[in-house]
């Protein structure tokens, strides 16, 4: 009789068994899928630098402006006739580096018969890059001096006040 009774306690749950088995299955598979990570921004492709991963191999302009190197650290200096003024640094293989990388940023434009203008730049609201806002160039003799500190260490380099033909 006991075996009897197991029988119809076994054949009366199994149903019941099965049965949340399935709802938890069907729960559980029923869930959004994870949203899939956010791609890079895509590096500029020029054909000269296309595809381009190893160190020093890209040089072109990822942001408008002329690329320069101290060691392993690649930076680029964006003028504007109207006065705004941005650096951007990167990588070996230029990829943007945070603003927050390189500390103490300035420029001194030098204008012919004119006093130097220091510019202290600023991170700009998305951390990328650093800006300042000084007074419209004007004339082609103008130099910059942009200086900066990465790990405590300075660097400063003077460079001729050039905009990019586009």
């Amino acid at each position: 009789m006991n075996t009897y009774r197991f029988y119809r306690f076994c054949r009366f749950y199994r149903f019941r068994f099965f049965g949340f088995a399935l709802v938890l299955i069907g729960v559980g598979c029923s869930q959004p899928p994870e949203p899939a990570p956010a791609a890079p921004a895509p590096k500029p492709v020029d054909a000269q630098h296309a595809g381009i991963t190893t160190p020093h191999g890209d040089h072109s302009a990822h942001h408008g402006g002329m690329v320069l190197m101290n060691g392993e650290l690649h930076y680029e200096v964006v003028f504007d006739r109207n006065g705004k003024h941005r650096v951007w640094f990167s990588n070996a293989i230029r990829e943007d580096l945070p603003a927050s990388f390189a500390s103490n940023v300035v420029m001194v434009v030098s204008r012919k018969n004119a006093p130097p203008e220091p510019l202290t730049l600023t991170i700009d609201d998305s951390g990328e890059s650093w800006v300042a806002n000084g007074k419209p160039v004007a004339g082609d003799d103008v130099m910059v001096k942009v200086s900066y500190s990465v790990k405590g260490d300075p660097f400063e380099v003077e460079i001729p006040f050039l905009i990019p033909v586009k």
